[in-house]
């Protein structure tokens, strides 16, 4: 008995190697992320060293945005996927034989530069495989992104607690990552860019684009601000344990990760301008709450809300980006990207001046208006089609 017809067996294939290579991004980089404290106690460095290294990393992202832009309106996706990839886990093995800062800032460098690359490239083909079917399939993708986070930080414990050394855990996710990408680049979908070529090194997002890239950086704004300042608002605003400000974190992520598994389901049902109204209601709730009920219950449940609301709209607002009839999906989406990553990098640090002023509890409430930013700028979308 044929359970998959030949027809569809191909987009199977090119779904599954796509959501590979969104497996191998997110797992990289909670691989990295939870080796933060071995690397700094390897290097000797206080804080302040660590955070002028850790900046290298968004640096390397923004400086090479154009340029993936640019090759991604040459090539197929595909390519620059594959290439981001190794570059990518090469940068990850290097991290663990770093002796020196200045070694640390030039391999973060390299780091966030093939991030990018990376994530944008595979962004695009994940937009190109949605073309494939008539049901919504893209929140799927960054839900696959999520689970990996958990999944990267989880091994990342155990190589810390087994005691072996750091550039065994690096190295050996690198090789096992490298294998999976090669594994999988035959079944990734290879398209064709069938629009002019691009005459400017970049191209700053046309009216139509600049409203997913403002949704997109304010929804990046607050995503990145509860990476960041989650655990801390519950310690300081809530005055919890530690204990209970992780557990308020970990239930932010469940939320996130749940609503994007679930995104495509209700896109059908509701539609995804629909969806993108309710996440600026369920961001601006949420913060809202926590901030003005600042109780373990109330702060909980705004948790749950923001994490619901941030969970879908980079997928979504991708997947609208990528319909551009005047530019390829890749360029669309890196033109988007661009915009939105200043709101990830520069909103999160903005939160620790306005806390030192006034307090974390009132930043969060200001930080809510991102929320309502959302909810207007979703009204714009149909004016600038």
């Amino acid at each position: 008995m044929q359970l998959v017809s030949k027809k569809e067996l191909p987009r199977i294939k090119h779904r599954t190697a796509t959501l590979v290579y969104f497996f191998m991004s997110g797992f990289g980089y909670s691989t990295w992320a939870s080796r933060i404290p071995a690397i700094q106690q390897q290097l000797h460095i206080n804080e302040a060293q660590l955070g002028t290294a850790l900046l290298a990393a968004p640096i390397g992202v923004l400086v090479t945005v154009p340029f993936t832009s640019n090759l991604l309106n040459k090539y197929s996706s595909k390519s620059i996927m594959i290439f981001g990839a190794a570059f990518y886990n090469i940068m990850l093995a290097l991290l663990a034989f770093t002796k020196q800062p200045w070694q640390l800032w030039v391999i973060l460098f390299g780091f966030g530069s093939s991030r990018n690359l990376l994530n944008l490239s595979m962004n695009a083909q994940g937009v190109e495989v949605q073309r494939l079917y008539e049901n919504s399939i893209i929140t799927s993708f960054h839900a696959v992104w999520s689970m990996a986070g958990f999944a990267g930080a989880a091994v990342g414990y155990l190589f810390v607690v087994s005691g072996l050394p750091l550039a065994a855990h690096l190295v050996s996710v690198s090789i096992v990552m490298l294998v999976l990408s090669a594994a999988f680049y035959p079944n990734t979908y290879y398209t064709l860019n069938h629009m002019p070529p691009q005459k400017k090194f970049f191209v700053f997002p046309n009216k139509y684009l600049l409203v997913f890239a403002m949704i997109a950086f304010a929804s990046m704004a607050c995503e990145n601000v509860m990476y960041d300042w989650s655990a801390l608002f519950f310690q300081k605003a809530v005055v919890t344990t530690k204990e209970t400000a992780t557990a308020a974190f970990v239930l932010y992520m469940v939320c996130m990760t749940t609503g994007r598994f679930f995104g495509d389901k209700i896109v059908p049902k509701f539609g995804i301008v629909t969806i993108l109204r309710y996440s600026g209601i369920f961001i601006f709730s949420g913060l809202l709450i926590a901030s003005l009920f600042p109780y373990v219950i109330p702060a909980a449940i705004g948790f749950v809300l923001t994490g619901f609301g941030v969970s879908c709209i980079i997928p979504l607002v991708f997947s609208l980006a990528g319909k551009s009839t005047t530019m390829s999906s890749g360029t669309a989406i890196a033109s988007v990207s661009t915009i939105s990553y200043f709101g990830f990098l520069a909103i999160p640090p903005s939160v620790g001046y306005i806390a030192q002023v006034i307090g974390l509890r009132w930043s969060f409430c200001i930080m809510a208006l991102f929320g309502a930013a959302i909810i207007f700028l979703v009204t714009r979308i149909r004016e600038t089609k």
